[in-house]
């Protein structure tokens, strides 16, 4: 069991970023201090939101200048702490060069962050954020599982550079970070492997893959149907509350599935109809899947056939319970995600009113 000292600073990654803006914001609101590496300290515009965040809590935050891909850059802003939670990694779904823009960032990113780890003797633990998807690749795995289940016993079988490049880059950095853990014994690993994270960002200015998926719900692109794609659903605040427990819960171990709800596209289309009407182009209809089959790709190349084959209308069931047993976390209502997620855009001005 690993005990972390409250007084001593936490590093955060990515601190700028969507999921580790609201663990940033959950460590200050609790009293810590926070370092945080980003690229440019100095940019002020950059860092208004945790500022103003910080400014009204009785936590602080350090700002040091690091870069995932340099080696040694991290090691500054690690001195002193005994936790470190790492969660910058690249979230896109559609790149040109899966290699240079997905593998190499999340790979040789959480090395260098793990190799800064080895230096400085006062961590003793990491909280790595990793995804479902490198749990799994496709929903038609699943079904093959024990009970037709995820757990988190399980890595994805069938993602590569080809198919799932996302998936496949969460699983080569999870298992990296495991293989770099074992290779020593003085600080322990546990990761936290979320679903589809939704919920509002810590500024009107958030972006990300989360939000170009909800600005379609209401803008209209989906106005002739939506894709009934089954997914996992989870907030993002939940998402970075299960890393601060993870931190300080001295038991903790291991991976922890973090997904709120099994759902899916037409159920969020309705839950966001139902709270705000017509007065959005909030698709009212499920789109067959053999036009999804066969438009897809020429609307977005990460839409292949193998994917949607895979993976509209194929239950996706997953099991969070780890994540309760272990973290204590009570997952909040996913039409409250939902809702929230959409009105910041909306109040944003990124979605606007037929």
């Amino acid at each position: 069991m690993t005990q972390i000292n409250p007084m001593a600073p936490v590093m955060v990654t990515g601190a700028t970023g969507y999921l580790a803006g609201h663990v940033v914001k959950q460590l200050l609101e609790a009293g810590h201090t926070v370092h945080a590496p980003v690229r440019s300290p100095d940019n002020a515009d950059k860092l208004k939101y945790l500022n103003a965040i910080a400014a009204g809590t009785q936590g602080q935050i350090k700002y040091f200048k690091a870069d995932l891909l340099d080696e040694g850059s991290y090691n500054e802003a690690m001195a002193g702490c005994e936790l470190v939670i790492h969660t910058a990694s690249p979230f896109f779904l559609k790149v040109k060069d899966p290699q240079k823009d997905l593998i190499e960032p999340a790979v040789n990113g959480t090395r260098n962050v793990l190799n800064a780890v080895n230096a400085i003797d006062s961590v003793k633990r990491v909280v790595l954020t990793s995804s479902m998807a490198a749990i799994y690749t496709d929903n038609t795995e699943i079904a093959k599982k024990p009970g037709g289940v995820l757990t988190e016993e399980f890595w994805n079988e069938t993602a590569s550079l080809t198919h799932s490049p996302y998936a496949f880059s969460k699983k080569l950095a999870e298992q990296e970070a495991w293989k770099m853990m074992k290779a020593q014994d003085r600080w322990d690993l546990v990761t936290i492997n979320p679903s589809f994270l939704l919920g509002p960002g810590i500024g009107p200015e958030t972006q990300g893959e989360s939000y170009s998926v909800m600005t379609q719900f209401g803008d209209g692109q989906l106005a002739t149907g939506v894709p009934d794609f089954r997914v996992g659903v989870v907030d993002v605040r939940d998402v970075a509350m299960a890393h601060v427990r993870a931190g300080f819960t001295p038991a903790a171990e291991g991976r922890h599935i973090t997904s709120g709800y099994d759902s899916g596209f037409p159920e969020m289309a309705k839950m966001l109809r139902d709270e705000f009407g017509d007065k959005y182009g909030i698709p009212k209809s499920t789109a067959p899947k053999f036009l999804i089959w066969l438009f897809g790709p020429m609307i977005n190349a990460a839409l292949t056939r193998t994917v949607v084959s895979r993976n509209v209308g194929v239950d996706f069931k997953a099991d969070n319970s780890k994540s309760v047993r272990e973290l204590g976390m009570e997952y909040r209502p996913m039409e409250t995600t939902l809702v929230e997620h959409f009105q910041d855009l909306v109040d944003s001005g990124r979605i606007k009113a037929k």
